[in-house]
């Protein structure tokens, strides 16, 4: 299992930055956050986790990969969309995973080459995909790529954890982009203590 890479730099960072931050680090210790490498097939599961529980989609991922063996844009743009959708999802979802697989299957969209753009860059490419939104492509960012600053407003658990260490009822957006500058440049780290915090 491949996690998100932090270290004592980036602790060090956010304790000197945010008091309540720091605190809740020392309480919670060292997380670890799994990550995907593989972009497509990252990005694949993130539109069959949308709305539904983890059980629920390691169970349909199974017969996902039950039908194709290694989930690739080729093995995916393969099937029809009636055989993705058997596999426990909607048919919306369904044909958003055909079209994202054709997509990269005939090149409308080279993948291999989004390491190398800025996250605005690859949050536009790939919000031009169907079923792709920013939230889904931001956490592709932290969950696949590995950006160091991200803090999504769109992540709802994100802003519960911000809520619940700072003690507030309610959160505008000027106090989250706040909150975020203070992270920065290692707002991925603080999002996987924020997500932490909100489960509590």
């Amino acid at each position: 299992m491949q996690i998100f890479p932090y270290g004592q730099a980036e602790i060090d960072h956010l304790k000197r930055h945010d008091k309540k931050l720091g605190a809740a680090m020392d309480a919670l210790g060292m997380l670890e956050r799994r990550v995907t490498p593989d972009l497509f097939a990252a990005l694949l599961r993130s539109i069959v986790a949308q709305q539904i529980s983890t059980k629920a989609v390691d169970t349909i991922w199974g017969r996902l990969r039950g039908k194709v063996g290694e989930v690739t844009p080729q093995a995916i743009a393969g099937l029809d969309v009636a055989d993705i959708q058997q596999c426990g999802m909607s048919m919306r979802k369904a044909g958003y995973i055909k079209g994202i697989a054709e997509a990269a299957a005939r090149g409308w969209i080279d993948l291999s080459r989004l390491p190398e753009l800025a996250d605005e860059e690859i949050i536009t490419t790939l919000s031009s995909l169907p079923g792709v939104g920013v939230w889904t492509a931001e956490m592709l960012l932290i969950h696949s790529l590995c950006r160091p600053d991200v803090v999504s407003w769109g992540d709802l658990a994100i802003r519960r954890g911000m809520m619940t260490l700072y003690g507030l009822k309610t959160l505008t957006r000027i106090q989250f982009d706040r909150y975020r500058k203070r992270y920065s440049p290692h707002g991925s780290v603080a999002s996987i203590y924020l997500w932490a915090l909100s489960a509590r």
